[in-house]
């Protein structure tokens, strides 16, 4: 018997953006979207990395960005998947994963956090940390699930703003005309991105943004 999901009052209740994207920053995830599918749908068929694994990694992302919209719905897909609701709350939680980040996932862990911190340009030191512990073609699963989630968070942080002001708890650092112009714009240059990225998928070009820097 399926349990009922709860989440952390901190999302539950969310009164205010954790984190707000451009739409200069939601076009350029988009056009990531089509090559990172292509790798996690190959993923699904190879079963190289577990489903889990990758749920853990998109509650990672989400947990960083703080949308709540996107909490919500990969939360419940993980309470199907067999995950319990305290490893989720944890995951969700301030720090991401506590006891519950397996010690053969720690670094993928850490690395999804890393990508969603650096507003989807990692260093480039931290993915070739994950390729010499995983080897390329995990590492290119791991980038890809946070990839596609990131995006999602961009689009979700709006949304959930806009239905909590639907229900007459509107985000006090937000306003509608705002919430109104990402979505739509979102909206409107998601297929021109998305062609964008099949472009991009077809000559085989490069799929990530790194920061090439070496500060931390």
């Amino acid at each position: 018997m399926e349990e009922d999901l709860i989440l952390p009052k901190a999302i539950s209740a969310r009164t205010e953006f954790k984190r707000k994207f451009s739409l200069k920053e939601m076009y350029r995830a988009a056009v990531f979207v089509p090559m990172a599918m292509q790798k996690l749908n190959r993923n699904k068929k190879s079963k190289l990395i577990d489903q889990n694994f990758i749920k853990r990694i998109d509650l990672a992302v989400t947990e960083v960005n703080g949308c709540a919209i996107c909490s919500y719905g990969h939360a419940k897909m993980a309470l199907r998947q067999g995950m319990g609701n305290e490893e989720i709350n944890s995951f969700l939680s301030e720090g991401g994963g506590g006891d519950f980040i397996k010690p053969e996932e720690a670094k993928a862990i850490l690395f999804a956090q890393h990508f969603a911190d650096s507003r989807a340009c990692p260093k480039k030191y931290a993915y070739d940390a994950i390729v010499k512990e995983y080897g390329e073609e995990k590492a290119e699963i791991i980038l890809s699930a946070a990839q596609v989630m990131i995006f999602g968070n961009m689009y979700g942080i709006p949304l959930s703003a806009f239905l909590s002001r639907l229900k007459g708890k509107p985000y006090k650092d937000s306003s509608f005309l705002y919430e109104f112009k990402v979505l739509l714009l979102g909206f409107l240059f998601l297929p021109i991105a998305i062609l964008h990225g099949l472009i991009k998928l077809l000559f085989g070009l490069k799929s990530v943004r790194f920061d090439y820097s070496t500060e931390a």
